[in-house]
């Protein structure tokens, strides 16, 4: 393997990491919204009064069924999105690894 062949794998290798990065910012995002949804539902399934839900500035009545499923909702969709990030960033750490492996093999000959 040539040298400019040897830093374009290393310039992967930094692409790479930068992606994780990247990943791992909207996984965290997405985990402290999932947190906020449960813990929503949990004290939903609490309380006996009627909820209310922020819109904006102001509060709303809601009916309490209704909330439930949309935050029940809410929770499959981040549960989703963060198992696709997690798939994702395995995709990528083994791909980074792969290049890694070649270019350590590449600069010990």
């Amino acid at each position: 393997m040539t040298q400019k062949e040897i830093e374009d794998k290393i310039e992967q290798l930094q692409l790479f990491e930068q992606n994780i990065q990247a990943l791992l910012m909207q996984k965290q995002s997405f985990q402290s919204q999932l947190l906020e949804v449960e813990n929503s539902l949990e004290e939903l399934n609490k309380t006996r009064d009627k909820p209310y839900r922020i819109i904006g500035p102001i509060m709303v009545l809601s009916d309490k069924e209704e909330l439930k499923k949309e935050l029940k909702g809410k929770k499959e969709v981040l549960d989703l999105r963060i198992n696709s990030l997690d798939k994702q960033e395995t995709e990528i750490r083994a791909k980074a690894k792969e290049l890694q492996e070649e270019v350590v093999k590449s600069l010990k000959k």
